[in-house]
């Protein structure tokens, strides 16, 4: 019987499981020496529930920098985590009762394919997640560059598969997909058959805020983290141009201007590497500094208000405008790609980048031993304090909706959950325990020099073996601070410049993860891509000189007809609902 038939059936086994909520596996680190597979415990409602015990191994992993085989074999072949340290101030979860699972299944997961993995279904963590929880997968990625058509092409043709990653792709997001039928209501399933995530979304109330609907659902499995990430992406300068200018960090947009023209002066012949296809234009750095935000952000009413029709907009364009005219920006900036823009920034050409630190110590430091500095965003005046739009709300990394077509919803929510546990906090982030990382004295996940994500036998870089052996973006508890190799690599300098950027900027005007009803997100979407069209369109051709500054006027006046005051009361009544969750 095909998915679509088993539709129904599937919908009344899911809602006619047992309520009966299994006890939680022993976390407790203290040394112990029980070794029995099992012990039993009784639940409130007077059921007695199986729980796995395992012997503490703290002793013998904690610390140790030369494991043997049976050691590996015990930490990575097993759901023992007694070795594993509690790290936040919320203890991740660490339930495994439905592992091994206890049917033969295979779930089919479509998700977009990265570049750097030509095999998902091979890929190091996935198949250890596989051989601990006992489930099958089957993944489905669309070739790189397709993923938008390959998506509309599956909803289109009504076969679906168990799971989607990334499912607001979805026309008019995922309350929609639930509307018209592609995705399951997981409300009233999770806290039975999601413990793990259940128990860590609501340890928080920013976690839980930002993963439920306005309506109080339950729609998918978030990437959520234990902590608010530091901001990625921001002015980066080469040393050598701050030694070869004598200028100090430029804080005001005069300072920059001064220091962009005596780069120039000094050899660096497009010394500010300005945007590209993929949007650095309007990320907000040097658009902040005139208030003329990329997009939505909130005023101090905290109204929600759209960065390109602010009163400054002008200043910022005729400032840009001038600074191309200049030769201060790099030619190609409205047309370059992420490889052109890296050949540029190794060059003598580039003084500075607006870019990750992530990516450029890699790039930079690592690759061609250039060393780099952060400097906040600009300002207008002196004492004036750097803002950003960029807030992390504990929100990150993936999402994962289950379909209605899931032949087997349990399993798909089993094999989604163990991410939530600690054994799966520490496989997604820190891959194979042995060749991957090691733990240290207080049960901290590390990676050793000699790691095969610094090494990797292949000879592959870093930005690569992120990815292959272990999981970057994924529907997870994702610890970015410790475990992302870029930023914990020795000598590495790039969290340091994030963090530091995190915490001396304001973020009152970022706006929180909000979402739109079905019908909403439509009239959002459509009213969105125009306004993004326009702006993008008017702004680069003022940019680049083709327009005059004066053109902002019909730009403005454009924006209004298509409705942009419409746009912004979606926006508002989006914003006054999450306010209300």
């Amino acid at each position: 019987m095909g998915k679509m038939k088993n539709r129904l059936l599937n919908l009344l086994l899911v809602s006619a499981m047992s309520v009966s909520v299994l006890a939680a596996c022993s976390n407790n680190n203290d040394p112990k020496e029980s070794s029995e597979p099992a012990a039993t415990e009784s639940s409130d409602n007077g059921t007695t529930t199986e729980t796995a015990a395992f012997s503490d191994i703290s002793q013998t992993i904690r610390g140790n920098k030369t494991p043997t085989q049976e050691q590996m074999d015990e930490v990575n072949n097993t759901m023992n985590d007694t070795y594993l340290g509690d790290l936040y101030d919320e203890k991740i979860p660490s339930h495994y009762e439905a592992y091994p699972f206890k049917k033969d299944v295979t779930l089919d997961v479509w998700l977009p394919a990265d570049s750097n993995i030509p095999d998902m279904n091979n890929q190091v963590v996935q198949k250890q997640v596989e051989k601990l929880t006992g489930i099958k997968v089957n993944f489905i990625t669309p070739p790189v560059g397709q993923e938008a058509d390959a998506f509309t092409l599956m909803i289109s043709s009504g076969e679906l598969p168990d799971i989607i990653i990334e499912p607001e792709r979805y026309p008019g997001g995922m309350e929609a997909g639930l509307k018209d039928g592609a995705y399951l209501d997981l409300t009233d399933l999770m806290e039975k058959n999601a413990p793990n995530y259940s128990e860590w979304r609501n340890s928080d109330e920013t976690r839980r805020k930002t993963t439920v609907t306005d309506s109080g659902k339950l729609l998918g499995f978030y990437g959520i983290a234990p902590y608010s990430e530091w901001m990625w992406f921001g002015m980066l300068i080469k040393k050598e141009a701050l030694e070869k200018t004598g200028l100090e960090i430029p804080t005001t947009m005069d300072e920059w201007h001064a220091f962009l023209t005596k780069a120039k002066e000094v050899g660096y012949s497009e010394p500010l590497n300005y945007g590209s296809t993929y949007g650095q234009v309007f990320t907000g750095i040097i658009n902040g500094a005139f208030g003329v935000w990329d997009w939505t952000f909130m005023d101090a009413d905290g109204k929600v208000q759209w960065g390109p029709a602010q009163p400054k907009a002008k200043d910022y364009l005729t400032t840009m405008q001038q600074w191309n005219k200049e030769g201060l920006l790099n030619r190609d900036w409205a047309t370059a790609d992420f490889n052109q823009r890296m050949a540029s920034a190794i060059s003598n050409k580039t003084a500075v980048m607006m870019d990750s630190p992530d990516t450029m110590w890699s790039y930079w430091k690592q690759q061609n031993n250039i060393d780099f500095v952060g400097a906040l965003n600009p300002v207008l005046n002196a004492g004036d304090k750097a803002a950003t739009t960029y807030k992390n709300f504990k929100r990150t990394g993936r999402s994962a909706a289950i379909t209605t077509q899931a032949d087997d919803v349990e399993a798909a929510m089993a094999w989604l959950d163990f991410a939530y546990s600690k054994k799966g906090w520490e496989i997604l982030n820190y891959g194979e325990y042995g060749k991957t990382h090691l733990v240290d004295d207080s049960g901290k996940p590390y990676f050793q020099p000699e790691s095969n994500i610094y090494k990797d036998p292949d000879g592959q870089p870093v930005a690569t073996t992120l990815v292959k052996y272990r999981m970057h973006s994924w529907p997870d508890i994702r610890d970015e601070h410790n475990s992302n190799p870029l930023i914990v690599a020795e000598g590495s300098y790039s969290g340091d410049i994030r963090k530091y950027w995190t915490e001396n900027m304001d973020t009152s005007v970022a706006m929180p993860p909000i979402t739109f009803t079905q019908d909403e997100a439509s009239r959002e979407a459509e009213l969105g891509n125009q306004l993004s069209t326009l702006r993008g369109e008017y702004f680069a051709k003022i940019i680049s000189g083709q327009l005059p500054v004066s053109a902002y006027d019909k730009f403005l006046s454009e924006a209004k007809n298509m409705g942009l005051d419409e746009f912004l009361s979606i926006h508002q009544a989006a914003l006054d609902r999450y306010n209300q969750r």
